[in-house]
């Protein structure tokens, strides 16, 4: 009951900004906690055969850009660079330009080194996948620019998680706020439902005789 009391005291608006520091304070420590991640990538480029239809090296692009992260390719990188084969899967990823035949290979992990490393180690990887079968497919591939490590990790800094937080927190205080009022008036509509009982219609003045004083 006096907890009660004292949050009645408080004024509405007082979810927003409870929500918004607890929003900052989780934010401050996923930055604080969350070790830096860095991100490094390598370019790896279709080159189509002599005589063969250059358009026909942006099909073979989306196609080895979905090749890159197989099964094939992350383990011809393991056995021949030997990067563990864990770190490739979830570290690594590919995306195939659509207007151009170029294929962006980007390592992540968190020490800049390695990200380098898994970048490179693939691009290699797909190149010799690629290149075994450069006699059917009509196209060649080279590694455009290989990967060198970052100097500037791609994770959030502590002060952007701080805000992302917040700004998170005050979104869900704002929607409790605005959940409030219509609860508060709900239950205030039911309980006046509930408590009033409708009075019995009063006789009117000209009404109709009963049966028996007509016969009389």
């Amino acid at each position: 009951g006096r907890l009660r009391a004292r949050l009645r005291r408080l004024p509405r608006w007082w979810p927003l900004p409870l929500c918004a520091l607890l929003g900052a304070a989780g934010g401050a420590s996923y930055g604080l906690l969350e070790p830096p991640r860095y991100a490094a990538t390598s370019y790896v480029v279709v080159v189509p055969a002599k005589g063969s239809d250059p358009a026909g090296a942006l099909g073979l692009t989306q196609a080895y850009g979905r090749v890159a992260t197989g099964g094939e390719v992350l383990t011809d990188a393991h056995q021949a660079f030997g990067v563990p084969i864990a770190a490739l899967r979830v570290g690594v990823r590919a995306t195939a330009s659509p207007d151009a035949p170029v294929i962006e290979i980007t390592g992540t992990a968190h020490d800049p080194r390695t990200s380098a490393k898994l970048a490179n180690a693939v691009a290699r990887s797909l190149t010799r996948t690629g290149n075994d079968t450069a006699a059917r497919t009509g196209a060649a591939l080279l590694v455009l620019s290989r990967a060198s490590a970052p100097a500037d990790p791609v994770s959030p800094s502590v002060p952007l998680s701080i805000g992302v937080g917040g700004c998170a927190g005050g979104l869900l205080g704002g929607l409790l706020l605005l959940v409030r009022p219509r609860e508060r008036q709900q239950t205030g509509l039911s309980a006046g439902c509930a408590g009033v009982v409708p009075a019995p219609a009063p006789a009117a003045s000209g009404a109709v005789p009963a049966a028996g004083e007509a016969v009389r």
